[in-house]
């Protein structure tokens, strides 16, 4: 946590956080364009932006695309902000400004996202079959997406299901990655199919997990649930996991 405040500290950083916001998954060269920096200049503040794990890259053929990433921001905004229900805190403007709207994409080459839109990075404390079991088992799911479990036989083609608390049934799509306990993505919705991918990493004692979607319509239904939806979800499996508490939501969809 003291990573990110030191990097939210600089103005140039917290600009730079902006422009990824207003336009996700830019170069060096693109970003250097926009402040008139040296590219040495930008690569310095890039590299304490990612040590705090405010921006994460992609590669995308000989590109390396940056992203905003909004679990650390959303992690500080769970930790104070919702314990005090201050909304408006002046001294964390700039983390409000970061949660706005952010886009999706769709998953390639075993993971590897082809110019993604929404990219979201978290480390959770857990190891990599507790973590694949809480993707993929029924009773796991149901804590951290408030009552509605996902089912599915996870053979590549089968259908992934929303089992709501009542019973009810309703298709988010079909597997189309399965590689446990490293990748999970399935299609996502039906009118407009779109692509989630889950992406486990050991990193160090912690997992890190990677979270992209691409393909909504924008304005669709589809578009933003998930637009709302990713970041609250994702809080709610790292407390499950690190805690042993889901947190509780307005669920909505």
């Amino acid at each position: 946590m003291d990573n990110v405040f030191k990097a939210l500290a600089d103005p140039t950083r917290r600009a730079i956080l902006d422009c990824l916001n207003d336009s996700n998954g830019q170069t060096l060269g693109e970003l250097s364009e926009r402040f008139s920096m040296t590219r040495q200049a930008v690569m310095k503040h890039l590299a304490v932006l990612e040590a705090a794990n405010l921006v994460v890259t992609v590669r995308h053929s000989r590109k390396k695309l940056h992203y905003l990433n909004p679990a650390p921001i959303n992690e500080i905004h769970e930790r104070w902000i919702g314990k005090y229900d201050r909304r408006h805190v002046e001294a964390l403007a700039v983390l409000k400004e970061s949660l706005e709207e952010i886009g999706l994409n769709k998953p390639e080459d075993g993971g590897i996202i082809d110019n993604p839109q929404f990219v979201y990075v978290t480390y959770i404390n857990t190891t990599p079959q507790k973590l694949w079991e809480a993707l993929t088992n029924p009773e796991f799911t149901k804590q951290y997406w408030g009552g509605r479990s996902i089912e599915s036989d996870w053979k590549i083609g089968s259908t992934v299901k929303f089992i709501d608390s009542g019973g009810m049934s309703g298709s988010a799509g079909e597997v189309i990655a399965f590689e446990p306990p490293r990748l999970l993505s399935y299609t996502w919705g039906s009118k407009v199919p779109s692509h989630v991918t889950f992406k486990l990493e050991p990193y160090g004692d912690v997992m890190r997990l990677t979270v992209t979607h691409v393909g909504l319509e924008p304005g669709s239904s589809e578009y933003e649930m998930t637009r709302q939806g990713w970041i609250a979800i994702m809080s709610s499996l790292k407390s499950m996991l690190e805690t042993g508490k889901a947190l509780t939501y307005p669920w909505k969809g």
